[in-house]
């Protein structure tokens, strides 16, 4: 079984993502990144979803990006609330943490070259999301480019790393529907950017919003 390298936040994509690589016959050691980030409760949830969804492994990678702040996620900003569906297709929003997604994908480059994997999932989407450039299928080919110089795997030992990206065309309600097909729990995965002291959804925010939209265009329930 080819051994791949999926990370995993505890939301409702990576889950899927988690989910999909596992149906496609790979063994999946899940990654998650303690960063700063507000919304610390997904960590929780990423280890019920890596134990649920059947990975072999599930380690939790320490980084503080609160050094840098610039982000809601990792500084004292506000999150943004009750934005309609324009504000949130307009621009990087403020919840879009500096370059996130190149940290994150480095520290999984190094995992798995570490167990000998050529395969990295990572649930980014061009369709139903914030704005984020790190989300964009340019970045997610460039970067693939960048590991296959960068590492001793490519180079010494010819191995090819592929980045794969199940959800990166998809709606956000194509997302529930393959989540619901995958039988991902998806009540146990968490997508809010601030959620309640009891860790609930805040049911405001820019994700918390595309979320329901996908959901009720999907015409399932959540949770």
């Amino acid at each position: 079984m080819k051994r791949a390298v999926v990370l995993l936040s505890g939301g409702l994509d990576s889950a899927t993502v988690l989910a999909w690589m596992r149906r496609e016959g790979y063994a999946c050691h899940a990654l998650s990144f303690s960063y700063g980030q507000r919304h610390g409760v997904e960590l929780t949830r990423a280890a019920e979803l890596a134990k649920s969804l059947g990975a072999v492994e599930h380690k939790v990678a320490e980084i503080d990006l609160r050094a840098f702040g610039g982000s809601a996620l990792t500084a004292d900003i506000a999150v943004p609330k009750d934005r309609d569906d324009s504000s949130i297709a307009h621009g990087v929003p403020i919840t879009y943490v500096p370059a996130r997604n190149t940290i994150f994908l480095s520290f999984a480059l190094a995992y798995a070259e570490t167990i000998g994997s050529s395969d990295i999932a990572i649930g980014v989407n061009a369709i139903d999301y914030s704005g984020y450039p790190d989300c964009r299928p340019e970045f997610i080919a460039a970067f693939e480019r960048l590991a296959n110089l960068a590492t001793a795997a490519a180079t010494e030992e010819g191995a090819r790393l592929k980045i794969h990206t199940p959800l990166q065309e998809l709606s956000k309600a194509g997302i529930v529907k393959l989540a619901l097909e995958l039988g991902v729990p998806v009540a146990r995965t968490i997508s809010c950017y601030d959620p309640t002291p009891a860790g609930g959804p805040c049911g405001r925010c820019d994700a918390c919003s595309l979320r329901r939209r996908g959901f009720a265009e999907a015409g399932a329930v959540d949770g």
